[in-house]
């Protein structure tokens, strides 16, 4: 059974999992707005790893007996002034993340719920790879700057990101890249 402060705790973080699936999807529409497909189609993977993020944090609760409470979800932001800038969004937004999973796991180990603890190993893992790629992304930009040939490459590369393999993001389509 799941105790109420881990319960409550691992709730506020399905919110914190959803809203960073919002805020991928703003940033995949606005890029849809500039005609840059290929970033669009890897926010919209990202948004849909959000998801399963969440869905971890749910289904953990309720397999301990626990019960979900969804959070209120703030609106994302949804106008940035470059590629760039966004990306730069994210990164900043992951640490924010990986600071919520650090004091998760801070909380797990105080109340010695190493079931909660085992959850939260693979989400460590994640995060580090999180960061890393829009660390990536983030040099990538500033390697590009203002040359308009390099950025449509870049984009063009953008469209080979695949969406996670496993079973609850695989019945989630992706939309369409490059019509």
């Amino acid at each position: 059974m799941i105790k109420n402060k881990m319960q409550d705790a691992f709730n506020k973080q399905i919110g914190e999992e959803i809203y960073s699936s919002y805020l991928y999807l703003s940033m995949a529409a606005y890029f849809e707005t500039i005609n840059l497909k290929g970033f669009s189609h890897w926010m919209r993977c990202q948004a849909q790893e959000e998801m399963f993020h969440a869905m971890r944090f749910f289904n953990h609760i309720l397999e301990r007996g626990g019960e979900v409470s969804l959070p209120r979800i703030e609106e994302p932001k949804h106008k940035w002034e470059s590629p760039l800038n966004i990306f730069q969004d994210g990164l900043v937004h992951e640490e924010h993340i990986t600071d919520c999973i650090n004091k998760l796991m801070d909380l797990a180990v105080e109340e010695k719920d190493y079931a909660a603890q085992n959850l939260l190993k693979w989400f460590v893992t994640e995060q580090v790879e999180e960061e890393d790629n829009f660390m990536e992304m983030v040099a990538k930009l500033k390697m590009i700057g203002g040359n308009q040939p390099s950025l449509l490459l870049q984009d063009k590369e953008m469209t080979t990101r695949m969406p996670g393999l496993n079973p609850w993001l695989d019945t989630i389509p992706a939309a369409p890249v490059g019509a």
